[in-house]
């Protein structure tokens, strides 16, 4: 079991910048493969991007692709997604998850995501 906790989140205006954390009980951290997910008023939780348990390997929604960046520094057992440019449609309850198996983080897709943080909001103004 880990426990997953998003700090970060806030109110700020269009084209503006934040950087969301994710810190993770337990010592299994590098065995997981990590994503950050969203969910805006309304619509269904969206993927938003995702890393491998290395770091090495990264993916991204498109909708965010060259705005926002996620790392992970496996020595504090913690999980960041810098986000760039901000715009008003990526406000959302932004929430970190894990890929127990570590193989399948890549897809996207929460059905493979084990573990969930409660989440934290971002909100852009226009």
């Amino acid at each position: 079991q880990v426990q997953l906790v998003e700090s970060g989140g806030g109110l700020v205006q269009a084209g503006g910048s934040l950087r969301l954390s994710c810190a993770a009980s337990g010592r299994t951290f590098t065995s997981y493969g990590m994503g950050w997910f969203r969910k805006a008023r309304g619509k269904e939780r969206e993927f938003v991007a995702a890393i491998s348990r290395s770091g090495l390997s990264t993916s991204y929604a498109d909708s965010v692709k060259g705005r926002f960046t996620i790392s992970r520094d496996n020595a504090k057992n913690t999980v960041y997604l810098q986000m760039n440019s901000l715009k008003p449609e990526d406000t959302a309850v932004y929430y970190c998850a894990a890929d127990r198996s570590g193989s399948r983080w890549y897809e996207g897709d929460e059905r493979y995501y084990d573990y969930w943080g409660q989440g934290t909001q971002v909100t852009v103004s226009s």
